[in-house]
């Protein structure tokens, strides 16, 4: 697991400073606060937030993972692999791996999400399908956070499946030699 505390965070509140104080009176449920309402929509519910990737590689990558010697989870992430194909077909879906690849310790198919519209509609129904298999969602940044994307903000559905953080050291050793080629 990475350390949390290896890395630096904007401060939540940046661009909402010195604002009035926030109502304290709740809803008629008794437990939510009342917000103060402003009629303008997040942007976020529009694209994503940077510095989320908006281009090719899509705002997120999603792997479902299956145990590759368990027949009955390469059958059922099969399946899974072609409702996904067939009921979202705009996704970008890729390979159906029957062995362990790159971080993945276990095989896996992987979607991309490219909208908080496809976020928003596929996630969920991912959590209600998604059966017996484990799931990382994590977001597209720039390269040189791989390491971070795929651990620090990653998030799970299901069992957390340990990656195999070694190949996102040797990605940076490589940049580091070429860098001092460079030089």
């Amino acid at each position: 697991m990475t350390d949390q505390f290896a890395f630096t965070y904007s401060f939540p509140l940046e661009g909402y400073e010195n604002l009035e104080p926030l109502p304290e009176e709740r809803n008629e449920d008794g437990k939510s606060f009342k917000n103060p309402q402003h009629g303008i929509l997040s942007k976020a519910y529009e694209e994503f937030p940077d510095p989320l990737t908006k281009g090719r590689r899509g705002g997120f990558d999603i792997h479902i993972y299956h145990f590759q010697n368990n027949p009955d989870q390469v059958f059922f992430a099969r399946a899974l692999w072609e409702r996904i194909r067939r009921e979202f077909p705009e996704l970008r879906i890729y390979t159906f791996f029957d062995r362990p690849i790159g971080p993945h310790p276990v095989a896996m198919f992987e979607v991309n999400l490219f909208t908080p519209a496809q976020f928003g509609a596929f996630v969920p129904w991912l959590i209600i399908n998604r059966g017996p298999l484990s799931a990382l969602i994590h977001p597209n940044t720039v390269e040189a956070e791989e390491e971070r994307n795929h651990t620090q903000r990653a998030t799970w559905l299901g069992e957390r499946i340990p990656l195999d953080l070694q190949l996102f050291k040797l990605l940076k050793e490589k940049e580091k030699r070429e860098e001092l080629k460079g030089e």
